[in-house]
């Protein structure tokens, strides 16, 4: 027969451990016994003081006690054992008549002295405050083993640790198979799992593993499921945290953090550590103002110590992921620190395929749903938007009340992930008629412009924060940008005011982002790529660095105002050569476009077919529309 073991007496984290409570009762206890008044013998009954005066008056009275507050008299008619005691509560102010009735009337006066209070009553309060303090003590201490009974969870102890100093347990184990459109990235990272199998194969033969590997590229393009898929393949204990985690008001608490999530991580050899957002505190250190002790700085320093203090012997993995390389401190980057880089990138098409193949496996999608066609619609996506994608056509279905996504759902949703929500305004008659001519300028400088990327969708719904958009698809990843494609977007970007200028005979503000965007372009043109014959391939460009970013605060310009001038000059020539081309291009359609614009207006949305036939039915199709058919 096999005995039950009783588990160990657990301590309440919400209070005393158990052993204390009966130490605790014992002392009130004894507090009550010892200020109690002592016990009188026989019958005593409260009565008022004049009934007292009235009765020693007339005889009855044998004994009197004086007390501090209150006289006691025992009547003649009782027996000694059973006389009748009567009590009454004195005057504040001092009866001067009491004494000689009392000796005229021959009664017995006994006076009792003041009672002094029991010791224990001094001590009291400050055994209440020390057993307040301990028990205190011993909630804040519980997280380092500390206090009465043994530990309390979430203690001072579970504060400077963190919680990265404890392994973090998925939810489920996450593979390489679970990253998709990032090969280049998992074969970078795929050999540190062989070394934290087997750390002694490469031991042998001298090879160290890098102490740090850092994960950079834009938000969404999987750096931390890329560090979770790690950990899963190679089965190890895995500490994740983020660099904010390690930053308090308190000074020096996130050193103290970074201190013991290593020695956890030590202590679980082989285990890998991540470190998410490293940017909020690796930033360059020396730009803090107005002097100071600076946590982060503090913090940094620790995990540089951190980083260069392992042996040959431990078999410790540092990730960190940002999406700010160009402000960590040097130090971070240098060989025995972060000295392996992987670069994640926005993925291309097939790689887009591969990330929708991931996030589909549970979604019901109609037979006709073609993911080539979904993944060429998405330039510049992410996996996370692309997960989001399918997430918000998955809402669309369900809104609906369908079993199954279409490629309805699809489209929708990606015109609302690229070009925002549809909102519900009240536009007047003529400055709809406006917003129709201005979108229809850029649809056809985007349609007639073979240089350009090929027209997708034209609406004057307004979402987001635009009144109407052009959407535009490029028929392939662009990795450089040709200047006669640059060229061809400032004639798209100026083409909605030069209708709006050549149509209707004025302009408006509707322009004010396509001014933004084009003047921002054009810039880049003349200071950055070397596209003005004139000035040549020079760096014109401002100082990108940004204060309170871990990069100088003040940089001098490096070039002269004459030259700053002929930046201007050549920024405000490229512009207005493509405000030229664009007036000429609506100018030379004119018809096509009035009947697009007609068009517009009475179904606010078009696609690439309806575009076509309004413009020029005979035209030839784009790269984008043959993948459409």
């Amino acid at each position: 027969m096999s005995t039950r073991q009783t588990p160990p007496e657990q301590p309440d984290p919400k209070g005393l451990p158990r052993i204390l409570w009966p130490f605790v009762f014992g002392l009130v206890a004894l507090t009550i016994l010892l200020t109690q008044q002592p016990g009188e013998t026989g019958e005593t009954r409260t009565v008022s003081y004049s009934d007292v005066k009235t009765l020693i008056r007339n005889g009855d009275v044998r004994e009197a006690t004086l007390e501090e507050t209150a006289i006691v008299a025992v009547l003649h008619d009782r027996a000694a054992d059973g006389a009748t005691r009567l009590r009454a509560v004195t005057p504040q102010q001092p009866d001067p008549a009491l004494l000689p009735l009392l000796e005229d009337m021959g009664v017995t006066v006994t006076a009792e002295a003041p009672r002094a209070p029991s010791t224990l009553i001094w001590f009291l309060p400050w055994i209440l405050i020390i057993g307040f303090y301990f028990w205190l003590s011993r909630r804040m201490m519980g997280g380092m083993g500390g206090g009465f009974g043994g530990g309390v969870p979430g203690g001072m102890g579970d504060f400077l640790s963190g919680r990265s100093a404890k392994p973090t347990k998925p939810t489920r184990k996450v593979t390489f198979g679970d990253v998709a459109g990032q090969d280049e990235a998992k074969r970078e990272v795929s050999e540190l799992v062989e070394f934290l199998r087997d750390p002694d194969r490469f031991q042998k033969v001298g090879a160290t593993v890098p102490h740090g590997v850092l994960l950079m590229g834009p938000p969404g393009t999987g750096k931390t499921l890329l560090a979770r898929a790690l950990a899963g393949e190679a089965d190890v204990p895995f500490f994740s945290t983020s660099g904010s985690e390690f930053v308090e008001m308190f000074v020096g608490v996130g050193a103290g953090r970074v201190r013991k999530m290593f020695e956890a991580a030590r202590k679980q050899a082989p285990a890998i550590i991540f470190i998410d957002e490293l940017d909020s505190i690796g930033r360059t250190r020396g730009t803090g103002l107005g002097g100071g002790h600076d946590e982060r700085e503090q913090t940094l320093n620790q995990i540089l110590a951190e980083l260069d203090g392992f042996s040959a012997r431990e078999a410790v993995v540092v990730l960190a992921a940002t999406n700010r390389p160009d402000v960590l401190d040097p130090a971070l980057l240098r060989p025995g620190r972060f000295d392996r880089h992987v670069t994640l990138s926005l993925p291309d098409k097939d790689a887009r395929r591969a990330i929708l193949d991931v996030h589909i496996k549970d979604l019901p999608l109609r037979h006709d749903v073609n993911l080539d066609q979904v993944a060429a619609g998405t330039p510049g996506f992410s996996g996370a938007d692309l997960k989001n994608l399918l997430n918000e056509a998955a809402i669309t279905a369900a809104r609906r009340h369908a079993a199954d996504i279409t490629p309805d759902d699809l489209d929708e949703a990606r015109d609302k992930v690229m070009m925002g929500t549809v909102r519900t305004l009240a536009i007047q008659p003529d400055e709809r008629h406006r917003l129709a001519v201005h979108e229809a300028g850029h649809t056809a400088a985007a349609f007639y412009n073979a240089g350009g990327d090929p027209i997708y969708k034209v609406t004057i719904i307004p979402r987001g924060r635009s009144l109407g958009s052009t959407h535009m698809l490029p028929a392939h990843d662009r990795h450089t940008l040709p200047e006669g494609y640059l060229r061809a977007q400032l004639v798209t970007l100026l083409a909605g005011r030069a209708a709006e200028k050549l149509l209707l005979g004025s302009v408006s503000s509707g322009a004010d982002d396509d001014i933004r965007r084009a003047t921002a372009l054009a810039r880049s043109m003349v200071a950055r790529w070397g596209m003005d014959p004139d000035l040549g391939p020079v760096d014109l460009r401002d100082s990108e660095d940004h204060p309170f970013l871990g990069q100088q605060i003040a940089q001098p310009r490096s070039f002269s105002d004459q030259t700053a001038t002929r930046v201007d000059q050549a920024v405000m020539a490229l512009l207005n050569t493509a405000e030229t081309a664009a007036i000429l291009l609506i100018e030379e359609h004119r018809d096509q476009i009035k009947q697009l614009v007609a068009r517009l207006e009475a179904e606010e949305t078009l696609d690439l077919d309806a575009i076509r036939a309004c413009l020029d039915p005979d035209a030839r199709i784009t790269p984008f529309a043959k993948h459409r058919k």
